[in-house]
């Protein structure tokens, strides 16, 4: 997949199951991971196996950023895919320096602000799509939405990213470009609201 982003740059990216991003986890593990993706991040303009690598990587969690903002499955989708286009074109990344993971959840986050600004109007409810054999299991995603709807844009980000994406709060507040104490405050005051939602509906 990502070799066919890496040829048309701009083609659309057809996912099947939410859960296929989601769900996936990083390939690469231990003190080297850093080093790694940031020499991946360099050759990815050049190199298509250095993007399929970055791609399995952090679809998941790319689109985790993009659905805590666009709260929408298929602008999430077309995120994923226009992050990776536009990683193949970065022109200055220094490897030695640079934080390759909080690099690409940046592009994300900005990919999927862009997206919902010129999608607002288009955006009308809050659904992710999950696709499983299980009629409850439908019904738990919808739930967990509805639950969602009550936080505020932030509250939401903060809340997808910490538990979808499972970053920490210090990844999170540097892809807001908010204070780590902000996050953590919003996180907690998010986590109150669903919980008290949640005692009602129960």
């Amino acid at each position: 997949m990502a070799s066919e982003i890496y040829n048309n740059c701009g083609g659309e990216l057809t996912i099947t199951a939410a859960n296929d991003f989601i769900n996936d986890t990083d390939t690469i593990s231990g003190t080297d991971e850093t080093g790694e993706v940031n020499r991946l991040i360099e050759r990815c303009a050049s190199s298509k196996e250095a993007l399929e690598t970055l791609y399995l990587m952090f679809k998941g969690s790319v689109f985790a950023v993009a659905f805590g903002i666009t709260s929408d499955y298929h602008l999430s989708e077309d995120c994923v895919a226009e992050t990776f286009v536009r990683l193949t074109q970065v022109k200055k990344f220094s490897a030695k320096k640079g934080d390759g993971k909080g690099f690409i959840l940046t592009i994300a986050r900005n990919t999927a602000l862009e997206l919902r600004r010129r999608y607002r109007k288009e955006i009308k409810d809050v659904y992710l799509q999950t696709y499983g054999e299980a009629d409850k299991t439908v019904e738990n995603s919808i739930y967990i939405n509805q639950l969602l709807g009550n936080l505020s844009d932030k509250q939401r980000q903060v809340v997808v990213l910490k538990c979808c994406a499972e970053l920490t709060f210090k990844e999170i507040a540097k892809i807001m470009k908010s204070p780590e104490s902000t996050v953590k405050s919003r996180y907690k005051k998010a986590v109150a609201i669903l919980q008290e939602k949640a005692g009602e509906d129960q």
